[in-house]
């Protein structure tokens, strides 16, 4: 049954994949397309897994490929799901808290897509899970139940402080250190929905992960992404080499003198704006969000088509999201083996 419900919810994701980002409604037009030819999908062209299997992972109106993305989201998803049904429902009996993790790791699933392709994190999404994580405090606190304060404050406020201050932490450390951007803004948005979702310890549990997966995923991505091929820009005096580059020869050199890292200001105005969910407050009044973090929240990002990465580029958003939806399927073996660590370092 997970796996069905989560192959089907993976369905929708592929749309909020390939919409949100591109400034497009999710409910108009009502009906999902082909990416390629525009067609109008029926009810029979969308049927979770099959479909892309079955029509060879070709649109049947033109014929066109279709990303393997559309069908290992939903792989995914149903995947995820499928352990989280296992872990809270039929291992456990905590349909709230099965319903809370599932809706998180299915919005971590559409982060992680959005993020490998255009490296950027729609803001929308990381409000979501802020607000699905103060949801499921609020369930806690009208159950009566132990695990909804944290340090005398509640639990998911408790934890998305930890996310903020760690990677924006983390951010600050970089700028300070090595004059550089250690760290996306997205990345620390999302960390505070993570912590407010997961709670302190867990989410503690699941950055470490996200460090390891991005030692080790991150270094595969570099080799696995296709390379650029790249022409020898010929000395001034070659006609024929200037002929067959497209790239000035100081081009380069100017990019990298035009790079200037964020301001130590900007940084620390922005991560206690973040504490203060200015950002998520400015969805829902831009005037604030363009007053405080000098840019609109809405203005629709330009070249998202043609946008290619350089294959050293790894962003860490996926990587903080693997770890947090392993945190989601796998809390209780997590936690336990996080405090037999922590005592046998101890000496307990």
């Amino acid at each position: 049954m997970g796996l069905a419900f989560g192959a089907a919810i993976g369905s929708f994701l592929n749309v909020v994949i390939y919409r949100m980002p591109r400034g497009m409604s999710l409910s108009n037009p009502p009906n999902s397309f082909c990416p390629k030819c525009k067609h109008r999908l029926l009810m029979s062209d969308m049927i979770p897994l099959f479909t892309w299997l079955i029509q060879r992972g070709k649109c049947k109106y033109c014929g066109e490929r279709i990303p393997s993305r559309y069908f290992f989201v939903e792989l995914l998803n149903g995947a995820i799901w499928a352990g989280i049904w296992w872990q809270y429902l039929i291992a456990g009996d905590d349909w709230v808290k099965a319903l809370c993790y599932a809706l998180a790791a299915s919005t971590l699933v559409a982060i992680i897509f959005i993020d490998w392709e255009l490296y950027i994190i729609p803001d929308q999404i990381n409000a979501f899970l802020l607000f699905l994580g103060l949801a499921y405090n609020a369930w806690l606190f009208a159950q009566g139940s132990a695990a909804a304060t944290t340090w005398g404050i509640p639990s998911s406020v408790a934890g998305a402080l930890v996310g903020v201050l760690i990677l924006w932490g983390i951010a600050f450390l970089g700028r300070l250190l090595f004059g550089k951007d250690a760290m996306g803004h997205g990345d620390i948005k999302m960390a505070r929905g993570i912590g407010a979702i997961l709670f302190p310890a867990l989410s503690v549990v699941s950055f470490g992960l996200a460090v390891g997966l991005g030692a080790i995923l991150g270094v595969a991505q570099i080799f696995l992404r296709p390379r650029k091929v790249t022409q020898e820009v010929a000395k001034p005096d070659s006609h024929e080499g200037r002929e067959q580059s497209d790239v000035p020869a100081n081009q380069t050199l100017e990019d990298e003198e035009e790079y200037e890292p964020e301001s130590i200001g900007s940084l620390l105005k922005c991560g206690l704006g973040y504490i203060l969910c200015i950002d998520v407050i400015g969805l829902f009044v831009p005037k604030l969000y363009k007053a405080w973090f000098n840019e609109d929240p809405f203005a629709p990002l330009e070249d998202l088509e043609t946008f290619e990465a350089d294959f050293t580029m790894i962003p860490f958003g996926p990587y903080l999201a693997l770890g947090a939806i392993v945190g989601t399927v796998f809390e209780k073996q997590l936690l336990g083996a996080a405090r037999s660590y922590w005592h046998w370092a101890a000496g307990d």
